[in-house]
């Protein structure tokens, strides 16, 4: 199927998608979109509610139906310029980014490996999972994992301390023997949150430390990253501006309003006056 040169870059999306709260597709799907960017979403289950606090969410798996998407879309002569993963609750889920990634090996491939946070693993994920998302991080063109996941991938003890930014760059750099670009997202480093990359540009940046946490700022992060630099952006200004994004989002969003169910996206999305 040829498309037209004008047409808007496609991204496939193969992350979870939640009906309540603010993560995964439900999120990833209209920010890219804003950024001009058209979303092809696969899921890889449908939840009532994201899995962060609102109870035991109901869960409809994605059974054959990602296997036989994949097929349709290539049946179709389907083109995408990029794919993205993120959070995978299963082999066969891992199975699914892998054979994406054999359908379209020109993508430009970029993996989220949602595996835990704060020294911990999140429930369910289980030491197989951990190998195959390792392998995937191996296949892809960027990596964006958080402090955890890095220290997981690296196979190195997490420690919980304030990083300089020799410190924050020197991890990063470790990690491109596993995939050529490398951000890491998350990093503390004392009055500052940072990102730290590496690959073909090094670099680190830092935003205001925001003592608001919400569930799907990481989902958030890497769609405007994304988005960024299918507009012909550097990695560190893709980084930069995804950063400043979700720290308008947080702000946005009341304290009062229940963090479970994530930043006001479309508050910050209906604002002519501020691009992401």
């Amino acid at each position: 199927m040829q498309r037209p040169k004008s047409a808007p870059k496609t991204v496939l999306c193969i992350h979870d998608l939640s009906s309540v709260g603010r993560a995964g597709l439900s999120t990833i799907c209209p920010a890219l979109a804003v950024m001009g960017v058209q979303a092809i979403a696969l899921p890889t289950s449908v939840l009532s509610t994201h899995t962060g606090g609102l109870g035991d969410p109901v869960v409809m798996s994605g059974g054959g139906y990602g296997q036989a998407a994949l097929d349709h879309f290539a049946q179709l002569g389907l083109e995408f310029d990029g794919i993205y993963s993120g959070y995978l609750s299963n082999l066969n889920q891992a199975q699914l980014v892998r054979k994406a990634f054999s359908l379209w090996p020109k993508a430009y491939k970029m993996v989220d490996p949602v595996m835990g946070d704060h020294g911990r693993l999140y429930s369910g994920i289980y030491p197989e999972l951990a190998v195959a998302m390792q392998d995937l991080a191996r296949q892809a063109d960027l990596i964006v994992p958080n402090l955890t996941e890095a220290c997981l991938l690296l196979g190195k003890p997490y420690q919980e301390k304030e990083f300089t930014k020799a410190e924050a760059s020197q991890l990063a750099q470790e990690l491109t023997a596993l995939c050529p670009n490398v951000v890491i997202t998350g990093l503390p480093m004392g009055k500052y949150l940072g990102c730290a990359g590496a690959g073909e540009e090094n670099f680190v940046i830092q935003k205001p430390f925001l003592s608001r946490s919400y569930p799907g700022t990481g989902d958030l992060f890497g769609a405007v990253l994304l988005g960024g630099l299918f507009r012909g952006n550097a990695l560190s200004a893709a980084v930069d501006n995804a950063a400043a994004f979700v720290s308008h989002c947080i702000e946005l969003t009341p304290p009062e309003a229940d963090p479970r169910l994530g930043v006001w996206l479309e508050k910050a999305l209906a604002q002519p006056e501020r691009k992401i």
